[in-house]
This record gives structure tokens, C-alpha cells and sequence, in this order.
């Protein structure tokens, strides 16, 4: 099979999956058994793209002409199939968690619940795989559209009101900015497809392709820049595989490989470093990194305090793209990575902490790291790739971002990835030096006949954990498809 037709199957796959999903409803072992059979036959089928990508096979397939030069297609190239590589094996490991997470919480609406992760994955998948503008623009929307549900899955006037803020921003952001760049892009280039090196160079002046990358930049909201970011704290009375997939899997990755495609196959990135409008939308970047790891230091409630995290960490990607060298596009693209297996592996253990504990705030977990090692310990490890250090797979993506910074001579921005790494081990390494080390104050809750969470969700993290260190000693797969894409 051609690669443009795996890559179909790999769109198409999860929505039959999701559909027999609710043909199962009334069975939970079927349903779940269906979901886990379709997730790992969808990462069978992007897996099975390595070797030809690898070997520098390039294949699209056009799928419908919307207007004459404007289709919705897909295209396998080595960037997209990063992303869908992480998304589709990181949805097989979700689903084991949330077999755990949902039974244990005794959840309702579970086959709903079920239903629009799958389609979720299968938007994500398009836009992995788009092979234009539109079609990214497409997949992006419909992404925003199915994940309404599992934000507001609670049914609460609480979900109710955060699901209004989530639709806001993102809906306006991408319709008021994004599509309107798209539509210039478009009238500029006089096509809107991702080509290697860009379509935009010498189409207009250096102010206008600027404001046009501004556009692009604020119009991708799922990438969460200042002040476009409300909608992800918000999100967070979802449940916590919700969680696991805004924060880790597809909604804010398809945000940042957004930017991250477009500055190379829009823009490309010569043309991106000539900008005028760069210099202060890196500081935008390095601002966003900055303030929403001060304001994580505000928050007792452990999966606030992990949102406030993935604002800050989402900004070194969008930052990795618009530094515009090879060092930090490989930087940023291997942070995709990175970063969602460590985040993961933290809000599966808030999560495991929740069904277990029933607490979310940090400031009562005090003692709970006896009770529940494998959980805190897993969170020890993801802790560790969020900031930067060894044996952690973080390590390597922050190493090329740091060296993107050097190559571009921005050694201030240098110093903030360094300060926003400690501000990172601060709030982060809190949590279980609190649940392993410290006494509980007086008079407060004590924690009795606590156990791990269902097994499920246990292996769910260990395994996200035990990866987050594979991916420090073989970072290979994902280091050379980023040489591909910066043609190294």
C-alpha cells in the first residue's frame, strides 16, 4: 500500500473505530476492547511509514477540490508523521489509563466519552498528515469541534462555562486570524499547498509577510501564546484523560506543529529569520515561557499548576520555530515529543492521585508518595523530561533549542530557557518531595488505607515513564526525521 494510502487508513481508521464504538455501548468490555484493537491498528499503520519516509519517499493524495487551485489532501512527510507517530502510539496507552480512570471514578457517558476521543484522534491524524493550508485548517477545526464534548463531559454549569470559554478562543482565534492569513497566503502565492522552502519568498514585502506571520502565529490559538491561552486552564474540569489529551496527545500539538509546519513549508525558514516582526514575537514566545511557569507556582490545585505548565512548555516549540535554524526546527520539532510523553505520564498520576487519594491539591498529598510509589514515581520521571534533565528525554529536545539560541546569537533568550528549566524543578519536583518526604501538618487530613489506582492506570503511567527515559537513551526516530525536514 502507497503511502498516501496508509496515510487515508490512518484518518479513517478511528472514526470506523469510534463508530463501533458506540454499536458497543451497552457491552464496556467490547467498547473497550474495540477502542484498544482500533488505536493500536492505527499505530501499526503510521509506523509502518517510517522505513519509506526514512528512505525519503514524499507521497500526497488529493482527496476533493474545494475551489479550482484549493484541495483537501494529504501528504506524508517527515514532520507530520513525527506528530502522528507520538499521537497514535500515546492513544493506545490512554485508552489502558482510561479503562482504569473512568471505571475507578465511576464515570457516566463513558461510550460518549469513548466516541469523540476516537474521531478526536482521527482530526488530529488529517491534520498530521494535510498537505496544504486548508486541509490543516479543516482537520484543526473539526479537532475543536469533537473535544467540546469531552471538555464539558461533566454535564456541570462549572463544564458548561469552561466549554463556552474553550469554543471562544479557539473558534475566534482561528477564524478572525487564521483563516484570514490563509486567505492572504492564498491571493499572495496563488496556492496554499506546504512545499519544501516555502511558497512566500519574494511575494510580497518583508512588512507584509511579517503581519502575515503575526497572524499565524496568534491565529493557531490551540498553541496557547499569550494572551490567547485562558482556554486551557478552563479545560481542565474535564476528566483527566481529557487532560492527558489537550495537554499531551492532539488538541495543543496539533497547535504547535501548526506554527512549526508553516514556518517551515509556508514561510520557510530563511525567509521566517528576515521577518521584522520575528525578534518581538521570539519575546512573545520567551514571555509566554516565563509568565505561565511564575503563575504555575500560584497553584495548589495539581492539574491548574500542570496547565499553567504545558502554556510555558508549548511557547519553546513555537519558539524552536521561530528562531528559523536547523538547531532550534529540530529542537522544536523533537519537543513535540518529548514533551508529551513526560506531560502525560503528570496528568496520568494527578489523575491516578484523584480516583485513589480524591485529592488535587498539592498542598494535602503530604505523606501519599508511601502509599502510592509507582505513581509518584512516575511523576519523579515525567518531572524530569518537562525540565530539561537526565536520564529524561526532555533533555535532548531543550540541548537543540539551547543550541538554536546560540546559533541565532540570542544569548537573552538563552538565560530565559535556563531560568523557566529551574522555575520548572521548583514547581514540579514539589510534588513528590512533599508526597515521599514531608509530615503531615497538625490537625490535618490523615491518609489511611490509601492504595495505587487501579491497575490499568498504573501500568498506563509506568509504561509513559519508563518511555520518557527510552527516548533519552534512543532519541534516534525522532532526531533523524527532524533531520529530514531541515534536509540535513
Amino acid at each position: 500500500m502507497s503511502l498516501a494510502a496508509l496515510a487515508a487508513v490512518a484518518v479513517a481508521l478511528p472514526v470506523v473505530g469510534g463508530l463501533v464504538v458506540l454499536a458497543l455501548g451497552k457491552w464496556p468490555n467490547a467498547r473497550e476492547a474495540a477502542t484498544l484493537v482500533t488505536s493500536t491498528a492505527l499505530f501499526l499503520v503510521v509506523w509502518s511509514m517510517l522505513g519509506p519516509v526514512r528512505a525519503g519517499t514524499v507521497e500526497g493524495l488529493t482527496l476533493v477540490e474545494v475551489v479550482p487551485g484549493v484541495t483537501l489532501g494529504l501528504q506524508v512527510e517527515p514532520l507530520g508523521l513525527l506528530f502522528a507517530l507520538v499521537a497514535s502510539f500515546l492513544w493506545i496507552v490512554t485508552t489502558v489509563y482510561s479503562i482504569g480512570y473512568m471505571r475507578g471514578h465511576h464515570e457516566k457517558n463513558q461510550t460518549r466519552f469513548y466516541f469523540f476521543f476516537a474521531v478526536s484522534i482521527a482530526a488530529a491524524m488529517g491534520a498530521a498528515f494535510s498537505a496544504n493550508l486548508f486541509t490543516l485548517f479543516a482537520f484543526y477545526e473539526v479537532l475543536t469541534l469533537c473535544t467540546f464534548p469531552l471538555v464539558t463531559h461533566h454535564g456541570t454549569e462549572e463544564a458548561r462555562k469552561a466549554g463556552r470559554v474553550y469554543l471562544g478562543i479557539l473558534l475566534t482565534t482561528s477564524i478572525a486570524f487564521q483563516l484570514l492569513a490563509i486567505i492572504w497566503t492564498w491571493q499572495l502565492a496563488g496556492t496554499v499547498d506546504f512545499r519544501v522552502g516555502g511558497i512566500l519568498a519574494g511575494r510580497a514585502s518583508r512588512g507584509v509577510l511579517g503581519a502575515l506571520l503575526v497572524l499565524f502565529v496568534f491565529g493557531v490559538g490551540k498553541a496557547a501564546v499569550m494572551p490567547f491561552h485562558r482556554w486551557l486552564p478552563a479545560a481542565m474540569v474535564a476528566p483527566t484523560p481529557v487532560s492527558a489529551l489537550l495537554h499531551a496527545v492532539a488538541v495543543v500539538k496539533t497547535g504547535v506543529f501548526a506554527i512549526l509546519k508553516i514556518s517551515v513549508y509556508v514561510f520557510g525558514i530563511d525567509l521566517v529569520r528576515t521577518l521584522p516582526t520575528t525578534p518581538w514575537l521570539l519575546w512573545v514566545a520567551a514571555a509566554t515561557i516565563i509568565l505561565a511557569s511564575l503563575i504555575a507556582f500560584t497553584k495548589d490545585n495539581l492539574k491548574a499548576r500542570l496547565a499553567y505548565s504545558t502554556i510555558s512548555q508549548l511557547s519553546y516549540i513555537v519558539l524552536g520555530a521561530l528562531l528559523a535554524n536547523p538547531y532550534g526546527i529540530i529542537g522544536g520539532g523533537m519537543h513535540i515529543a518529548m514533551h508529551a510523553f513526560g506531560k502525560i505520564t503528570l496528568f496520568f498520576a494527578a489523575g491516578a492521585v484523584l480516583v485513589a487519594a480524591h485529592e488535587t491539591e498539592i498542598s494535602s498529598m503530604h505523606g501519599l508518595g508511601r502509599s502510592m510509589p509507582f505513581t509518584f514515581g512516575a511523576f519523579f520521571v515525567g518531572s524530569l523530561s518537562i525540565i530539561g534533565l537526565p536520564p529524561a528525554g526532555g533533555a535532548w529536545s531543550k540541548w537543540f533549542l539551547g543550541l538554536g539560541t546560540l546559533e541565532a546569537g540570542q544569548l537573552g533568550l538563552l538565560a530565559m530557557l535556563m531560568v523557566s528549566s529551574l522555575l520548572s524543578l521548583v514547581y514540579l519536583l514539589e510534588v513528590p518531595i512533599r508526597a515521599f518526604f514531608s509530615k503531615p501538618p497538625p490537625n490535618a487530613h490523615v491518609h489511611e488505607g490509601i492504595h495505587e489506582a487501579p491497575w490499568p492506570s498504573v501500568v498506563a503511567l509506568l509504561i509513559t515513564a519508563a518511555a520518557t527515559v527510552g527516548l533519552f537513551l534512543h532519541p534516534e526516530p525522532f532526531h533523524e526525521l527532524m533531520l529530514l525536514v531541515v534536509g540535513r
